[in-house]
C-alpha cells in the first residue's frame, strides 16, 4: 500500500516550510501577526479545510494538517491549531447562520479559539482570539471577546499561548450543538498536536544529524562514531513511525472514517512519547550547548513537553485505546 502525499500536498508543505524558514522566528513569545497574515493571504492556511461557500479554499482537513506539520517543524508560534479546532467545531456543530458568519472570518485569518465550559483553563490562544466559540452543556455559543474575562497563563514553553477564560452563557449567543462541536474539537485537537509533534521531531533529528557532522572529537566528526549512528537511526525510526501514525489519523479524521477516534488516540499517544525521546536525545547529542538559552535544542525540549500535555497526555489517550 502506498501512503504518501500527493504532488499538490507536497508542494503545499514545501511552500509553507519555505515561508516559515525565511520569515519565522522561534524565539518570540507570541505569534507574528504579519507572518500569520502572509500565511493566510498568500497560502490560505487558515481556510484550507473550510468549504468555498464559507470563504475557504475547499480542500480537506488533511491539507490543514500538512501545513500544521510544517508549523511544528519551524518552531514558530502560530494560532493555526486553535483556529483549525474552532473552524472544525463550527462545521460539526454550528448552525448554518453561524457558519456563514464566522467561518469567513476564520478563513481570512482572524484567530479563533474553542472553549469547553463557561470557566475554562488552558485555553489555546484564549487571550488573543477574536472569534470565541464556547461549548457549555449541550449548547454551542458565540461569546463576544470583550464580554469574557481572559487571562494569559504563563507556561514553560511560552510559544504555546494558553489562557484562563470565564464567560456567562446567559449573555452569549446560542449557535448550535455543543456536543457535536465538542467531540469534533477533541479529535481535531489530538491529531493536530500529533502533526505538530511529527514536524518538531523531524526538525530535532535534522538538527542532531547536522551537528554530528560538524562537531569534531578525537580528530573525527562525532557522526562517524558507530554508537551515535545507531542512536540517530533509532530516532529516524521514531520520526517515520510518528509521521505514519499522524497521517493515518489525520486522513481518518478528515474522511470521518469509522476508526477515526481510535487512530487519533493512537497518534497522540505514540507521537507524544516519540517526541519526548527525540527531544531528550537531541539535548544529549548536542552536548553542553543544548542547555544554553541561545541554542534551539532547549526550545525543542520545552515544546516537546508542552505538546505532550496539550489535548491530553499519552497515558490518557492510551487508556482510551484500551477501553
Amino acid at each position: 500500500m502506498k501512503f504518501a502525499l500527493t504532488p499538490e500536498q507536497a508542494e503545499l508543505a514545501t511552500t509553507v516550510r519555505s515561508l516559515l524558514g525565511k520569515r519565522g522566528d522561534a524565539r518570540v513569545a507570541t505569534y507574528d501577526e504579519a507572518l500569520w497574515q502572509t500565511l493566510c493571504e498568500q497560502i490560505g492556511v487558515a481556510g484550507l479545510g473550510i468549504p468555498e461557500e464559507y470563504g475557504g479554499a475547499g480542500f480537506t482537513f488533511f491539507e490543514s494538517l500538512v501545513a500544521l506539520e510544517e508549523v511544528g517543524r519551524s518552531l514558530v508560534p502560530s494560532p493555526l491549531l486553535s483556529s483549525l479546532v474552532t473552524s472544525e467545531a463550527l462545521l460539526a456543530g454550528g448552525s448554518e447562520e453561524a457558519r456563514a458568519r464566522l467561518l469567513p472570518r476564520l478563513a481570512a485569518g482572524e484567530v479563533g479559539t474553542f472553549v469547553e465550559g463557561a470557566d475554562a483553563r488552558d485555553v489555546l490562544d484564549g487571550d488573543l482570539a477574536s472569534v470565541l466559540v464556547v461549548a457549555s452543556g449541550d449548547d454551542l455559543f458565540e461569546v463576544d471577546p470583550a464580554a469574557a474575562e481572559r487571562t494569559w497563563t504563563p507556561t514553560m514553553d511560552e510559544t504555546i499561548r494558553l489562557a484562563t477564560v470565564h464567560c456567562d452563557p446567559a449573555t452569549a449567543n446560542p449557535i448550535g450543538d455543543g456536543g457535536a462541536a465538542r467531540s469534533r474539537a477533541a479529535l481535531v485537537g489530538a491529531v493536530g498536536v500529533a502533526a505538530l509533534q511529527t514536524g518538531l521531531a523531524a526538525r530535532a533529528l535534522d538538527m542532531t544529524v547536522a551537528y554530528s557532522k560538524e562537531r569534531v572529537q578525537f580528530g573525527r566528526p562525532i557522526g562517524s562514531f558507530q554508537a551515535l549512528k545507531h542512536r540517530m537511526a533509532d530516532l529516524l525510526v521514531l520520526v517515520e513511525m510518528s509521521r505514519s501514525a499522524s497521517w493515518a489519523a489525520s486522513y481518518a479524521v478528515a474522511t470521518h472514517a469509522p476508526d477515526a477516534e481510535r487512530l487519533a488516540h493512537v497518534a497522540k499517544a505514540y507521537c507524544s512519547d516519540a517526541l519526548a525521546r527525540v527531544a531528550a536525545e537531541t539535548v544529549q547529542m548536542h552536548g553542553g550547548i543544548a542547555i544554553t538559552w541561545e541554542h534551539d535544542a532547549q526550545l525543542v525540549f520545552k515544546r516537546a513537553h508542552a505538546l505532550g500535555q496539550l489535548f491530553g497526555s499519552a497515558a490518557s489517550h492510551r487508556a482510551l485505546v484500551e477501553l
